[in-house]
């Protein structure tokens, strides 16, 4: 596998999208095994893409900025763990779970993959968006009745939770039912890009929205209701400006839409849609706790780590803790000082105590950078594939952006890694497509 790098990739996608997340439910003893063996992979593929990028000048040739900044990060989160080192276990289990995806990124931007395993993993990621409806289907069926049975015996648990497709679930825990959503949204923000540079028919349109949307219904992911029109505004932006009366019919389908996921959900839930509104506003903009095991929420979480890291440590306000120490799971020692708090409930509040404002800003810059790449690409390209996955490009980063803030994932759940690091590498993949030919034309 070392000599062929796109066997690599394909064992990373087949197993990182479609297996992992399914095994808990069957043994939940074997998901760490199976995510420590996709760790390993991309950690390979990482050093393949790095050898590679420094053996061959060419091979870095037109690398867009935010590939750079990513490795700036990288670099700058480990060098800021060493100095502020306090257990190899916490740092290596820290470094583990930021890093464990981003060889599949480096590795799409310098190993120079033929154009046809490019077309197959689009096509890949299609029929994963696809797969998720009928095992969305089953877990609404099967698992769920059996968690209500169960709900008594283990306080905190919600039923509903286990409809995550192959995203990750377990039988007795949570599930990750908003990173299958996220996903499916950006999957069909890439069917509309291209409907939009007329690439892809109508009535292909018309078969596979109805697919991709059918599994937001099964579950109960709030969320849903801020990324769905988030990615609307985001990708037809251009034509609300141009064509307000456009916007208008984009306004009222996207609120339909909205509305009938409000009452799906009131469904699901069997609560009033006034009381389920008011519920998600108390634990996430409120003051109560996000769940039982933590007395934080959403947006509490920031405000705690401003008023515990400002002026009282101004080091570790601007530099973090290092790698590992908010997190829960393994009992990071800054986490241990806050037990119950879930000061790692985001992304966002993760990269604070770990990473400090500094790491933050960081690593945030790096979806400006990806955002500046993905507009020249719309802007100066003439093959409307290009323009079409550029413009949905630009719709993921806002929801990646809109995630940091509404989950740990993106720091920990080798699926939704998978799916970060596969828009990311393909950006770089296309940039330095078409930087390349400009320049050879030019020549």
């Amino acid at each position: 596998m070392l000599t062929r790098p796109e066997w690599i990739v394909w064992t990373i996608l087949s197993m990182g999208l479609l297996v992992l997340g399914v095994v808990p439910l069957y043994d939940e003893r074997l998901n760490s095994k199976a995510g420590w063996a996709i760790s390993i992979l991309c950690f390979i593929l990482m050093s393949l893409a790095f050898f590679k990028s420094a053996t061959i000048p060419d091979a870095r040739k037109y690398t867009p900025s935010f590939i750079w900044l990513l490795i700036g990060f990288f670099v700058y989160s480990v060098l800021n763990s060493l100095v502020q080192w306090h257990s190899a276990e916490e740092c290596i289990g820290g470094f583990k779970r930021y890093f464990q995806i981003w060889g599949l990124l480096f590795a799409l931007c310098w190993m120079a993959f033929d154009e046809r395993y490019i077309r197959l993993w689009r096509v890949f990621f299609l029929i994963v968006a696809l797969v998720q409806l009928p095992f969305a289907i089953i877990e609404r069926i099967i698992l769920v009745p059996l968690r209500e049975g169960l709900q008594n015996a283990i306080p905190g648990m919600v039923p509903i939770d286990v409809v995550a497709g192959t995203f990750g679930s377990t039988l007795y825990g949570g599930g990750s039912s908003g990173e299958m959503s996220t996903f499916l949204v950006i999957v069909l923000a890439f069917l509309l890009a291209r409907r939009m540079e007329k690439i892809l028919p109508i009535g292909h349109l018309v078969l596979l929205t109805p697919w991709v949307l059918a599994p937001l219904f099964l579950g109960e992911t709030k969320a849903v209701i801020v990324m769905m029109p988030l990615m609307f505004l985001v990708l037809y932006r251009r034509e609300l400006l141009a064509r307000p009366h456009y916007g208008l019919m984009l306004l009222i389908v996207c609120t339909l839409l909205m509305v009938g996921m409000g009452y799906a959900y009131e469904s699901i839930m069997q609560v009033p849609l006034e009381k389920l509104f008011i519920n998600t506003l108390e634990y996430n903009l409120y003051e109560k706790g996000y769940s039982e095991e933590s007395y934080l929420n959403r947006t509490t979480v920031l405000t705690f780590w401003a008023n515990q890291q400002g002026a009282h440590d101004p080091v570790s306000f601007v530099f973090g803790n290092g790698l590992g120490s908010s997190h829960q799971q393994t009992g990071g020692h800054i986490d241990i000082r806050y037990p119950r708090y879930g000061i790692g409930l985001t992304a966002a509040s993760t990269l604070l105590w770990d990473m400090g404002v500094f790491g933050c800003v960081l690593f945030t810059a790096i979806f400006a950078l990806a955002w500046y790449a993905a507009g020249r690409l719309y802007r100066e390209s003439t093959e409307p594939m290009i323009r079409a996955d550029a413009n949905a490009i630009q719709a993921a980063l806002a929801l990646f952006l809109f995630h940091i803030f509404y989950r740990i994932d993106l720091l920990e759940t080798i699926s939704f890694q998978i799916v970060f690091a596969a828009v990311l590498g393909y950006l770089a993949y296309l940039y330095r497509r078409h930087v390349g030919s400009v320049a050879g034309s030019r020549s």
